[in-house]
C-alpha cells in the first residue's frame, strides 16, 4: 500500500520518515519529494508498505501526529486508474 505523507517539517530527513513507519511494519520504499532547484524538501513524501494491515496501523497511529514542528497527515494514495 502506498501512503502519502503531507505537511512534513522541511527539516525531516528520509531516514527519520522511514524509521517512523518501520515501527508499524516493513517499509518497502520511502521517498521524500525534493525541490529540483534548491534540493530542499517540499514538505511531503511517499512510503510504500507491502502489508495492508501494517499500512493501516501506520495511518491510524501517525495521521495528525506531531513530527518536528508540524502535524503530519497520512493517507492512502488515490489510485490514478480509478
Amino acid at each position: 500500500m502506498k501512503l502519502l505523507i503531507r505537511n512534513l517539517d522541511r527539516s525531516t530527513r528520509e531516514e527519520e520518515l522511514k524509521a517512523l513507519f518501520q515501527e508499524f511494519g516493513t517499509v518497502q520504499s520511502c521517498d521524500l519529494v525534493m525541490d529540483r532547484d534548491s534540493g530542499a524538501s517540499k514538505g511531503f513524501g511517499f512510503v510504500e508498505m507491502p502489508k495492508s494491515g501494517e499500512a493501516k496501523a501506520a495511518i491510524k497511529n501517525l495521521n495528525n501526529k506531531t513530527v518536528g514542528r508540524n502535524k503530519i497527515r497520512v493517507k492512502k494514495t488515490e489510485d490514478k486508474n480509478a
